[in-house]
């Protein structure tokens, strides 16, 4: 479900876990994906401005999976839908 949902809102994406935290405080944001098998360091502080901000937040199994919905040959750890 992550996956299609980031994939059809791919210009309206940000990509990185700096860029989201950012876009997230500036209100920029109405949806968060995190990947599970991302360091749990950098994407639980994603998680835990999400649930302060009542932004959603939904993980998926993948790092490789979400940085192709992306259009990125590379991981994404975490993916924000801007609003």
């Amino acid at each position: 479900m992550s996956y299609e949902k980031v994939a059809k809102a791919k210009s309206d994406i940000v990509i990185g876990t700096k860029q989201t935290l950012k876009a997230m405080k500036n209100g920029e944001v109405n949806h968060v994906i995190t990947a599970e098998d991302a360091d749990q360091f950098m994407t639980s502080k994603v998680a835990k401005l999400a649930a302060q901000l009542n932004i959603p937040h939904s993980s998926v199994d993948s790092m490789h999976e979400l940085g192709n919905a992306c259009g990125i040959d590379v991981g994404a750890a975490t993916v924000a839908i801007k609003q």
